[in-house]
Formats: C-alpha cells, sequence, structure tokens
C-alpha cells in the first residue's frame, strides 16, 4: 500500500481508502447487514486501508455508527474522515432534495456546524475527526460565507476536535475564499476514468496548493468493477439507474471498454477493480481514492491496488481507450 501525507497537516493515508456511503443503506443502496459492515471495515483495516471516509448523511447516521463499532479500539490505526453541511434536523439553510420524508438542506451556519460535529463524534465513538469536509458548499437563498463557516472550522481545529479542514463538491473560487482565511489540506471530488471534469482546473488548482484530491466513486458505482452486465438489473429508486453511464447504451460501451482489458487484468495479475484503481490513484495530482465496499472480499481486493504501478505504455494505452469513450449519449 502506498501513504501519501494529507496536504500539510501531517497525516499519512492509505492512497486507497474506503468509502462507506454503501453501508449506510436505505433507499439509495438497499438492505445492508451492519455486521457484515463491520467485517467489511476490518478487512479493509487489515489489507492495509488506514483512511475511512464517512458522512451524517450516509443512512442518517447509520454509516457513522457502523464505522465507529468498527474502529473501536483501532482508533489511533484510522485516519478518519467526515463531513459537515447537509442538514436534515430542521428547515435552517437551502433546500437541497428530500428523500423518505426527510428534507436535506445545505447548510454551513456556525451553530449548525457546532451541532454536527458534537453528533458525528457521538455516533463516531470517538472525541476528534482527522479529516473534517464540508460536503456540500452553502448557497443561496442561506449562504454563509465561506468566511464565517472557516472560522468555526479553525475554531474545533484550536479545540482539538478537528486535525485538518478539507472541503468537498468545492471550486475553485470557493477554495480562495476558503485559503483567505486559513489552510485547507483536502478536497474530495467526484473523479473516476469516466468523469474526468476535474483535471481542467480543479485538479492543477490543488497541485499548487498542495490540497490533497481524495476523490469519490472512482468505481462508479461498480459500473467500472467488470461485474456489472447488460443483464445486471437495477432497482428504480437505487442511486444508479438515475445515472448517465448505466444507461443500456452507455453501459454497453463501457463493458466493451473493459472487456478489451482482460489481458492486462492477465499481465498484472488482478481484477478489474484493482486495474482501474491502480490507473486512478496514479493520475498526476490525484493522491486518494475512496471506493466502497460491501463485503469484505471486496474491500480487501480494492486494497490490493494500492501497491500497484501500471507501466507507462498500459497507461497510455488505457488513456487512449478511455479518450475514446467520449461522453455519455
Amino acid at each position: 500500500m502506498q501513504f501519501r501525507d494529507i496536504g500539510n497537516s501531517g497525516i499519512s493515508a492509505s492512497a486507497v481508502g474506503l468509502g462507506t456511503w454503501t453501508i449506510g443503506g436505505g433507499t439509495w443502496w438497499g438492505e445492508t447487514d451492519d455486521q457484515e459492515s463491520v467485517r467489511t471495515i476490518h478487512a479493509a483495516l487489515e489489507a492495509g486501508v488506514n483512511l475511512i471516509d464517512t458522512a451524517p448523511l450516509y443512512g442518517w447516521g447509520r454509516s457513522e455508527e457502523v464505522v465507529g463499532k468498527a474502529i473501536k479500539g483501532r482508533r489511533d490505526k484510522v485516519v478518519l474522515s467526515t463531513k459537515c453541511g447537509l442538514w436534515q434536523y430542521d428547515d435552517r439553510g437551502s433546500f437541497f432534495f428530500e428523500l423518505e420524508g426527510i428534507k436535506v438542506t445545505k447548510c454551513l451556519r456556525p451553530e449548525t456546524i457546532k451541532q454536527e460535529i458534537e453528533m458525528s463524534l457521538k455516533r463516531l465513538e470517538t472525541d476528534y475527526i482527522d479529516i473534517y469536509h464540508t460536503h456540500w458548499q452553502a448557497m443561496e437563498p442561506d449562504k454563509t460565507p465561506i468566511a464565517e463557516t472557516m472560522e468555526c472550522l479553525l475554531k474545533l481545529k484550536e479545540e482539538g476536535k478537528i486535525r485538518s479542514i478539507a472541503v468537498s463538491n468545492c471550486d475553485t473560487n470557493q477554495m480562495d475564499e476558503y485559503l483567505e482565511k486559513g489552510r485547507i489540506d483536502a478536497n474530495q471530488p467526484h473523479y473516476s476514468m469516466l468523469f474526468r471534469d476535474i483535471e481542467s482546473e480543479i485538479l492543477p488548482y490543488c497541485v499548487k496548493n498542495n490540497i490533497s484530491i481524495l476523490a469519490y466513486s472512482p468505481l462508479e458505482h461498480g459500473l467500472l468493477t467488470g461485474k456489472i452486465t447488460m443483464e445486471t438489473k437495477l432497482g428504480e429508486d437505487e442511486f444508479r439507474s438515475g445515472t448517465p453511464w448505466y444507461k443500456p447504451e452507455n453501459r454497453k460501451r463501457v463493458i466493451d471498454m473493459l472487456n478489451g482489458w482482460k489481458d492486462l487484468t492477465e499481465k498484472y495479475s488482478c481484477s478489474m477493480s484493482q486495474l482501474v484503481i491502480a490507473w486512478t490513484i496514479n493520475r498526476p495530482g490525484l493522491t486518494h481514492v475512496l471506493c466502497g465496499a460491501r463485503h469484505p472480499g471486496q474491500a480487501a481486493d480494492n486494497a490490493k491496488a494500492g501497491g500497484m504501478i501500471l507501466s507507462a505504455d498500459d497507461t497510455i494505452r488505457m488513456n487512449n481507450d478511455i479518450d475514446g469513450l467520449g461522453v455519455p449519449l
């Protein structure tokens, strides 16, 4: 496993991290077994992963609670990442979406952040968070100035409740405002070989400012694992059903591309997931990837990619194939 610094924080985290959105279950991801989820987290840790990412939104707190149970007695071995800013308890903030009868707003008011950190610490059964992200950025009509949000986060850092300040789903102009008031050490954007929008502005900006990239959804919710076929059925309410690359005409193009790399999986004695993760963590400027897993075998499989290095020729070949896909139809 490769280990890489989180910005200037002094924290070293595994290049492959465990993302825990799916273990929150619910409408987005269906039924999950908490005991199996704990075993999955343990398998990741035993395979060399120390970075675990969660959020209050995942299963309305369930993901944080499961992570808290799993890392009990192992807290000093874990780089724990969670978030604030998606508020679900009253009408404060700007409306974002509604699910399962719960209204979620984007809210980065200092008073709600202070409430969120205490709830997260309780669910995670810890007294500090290593990396604390603003999950989504505030927007009108209840748009808290970034300076006020940052002042609150800096206070939490002074109090020892968080070790580093990070952002997620944040553009360069917003990061400029954060950096005017203090230090941010990481940005968590969506990135995969099918979704490379950050390469134009955000990735170069983060390289210039030594801000680590913790990419979420690098396997595009399973599509890039090689296990999804044209016959794979998705529930109507399942999160993946509404994503463009899962549409039949686009899915076929991706599956055909992956099938063309079977000789590479043989060459590197790896799974398709490992090949894709290895390509991703070796993108220039990209430091960490957050891979979801439902079962111990998946977590262990993903972790092995953290030590893989692809040859220059194979990387160029994959780049050309990916470029050939273009955009989803």
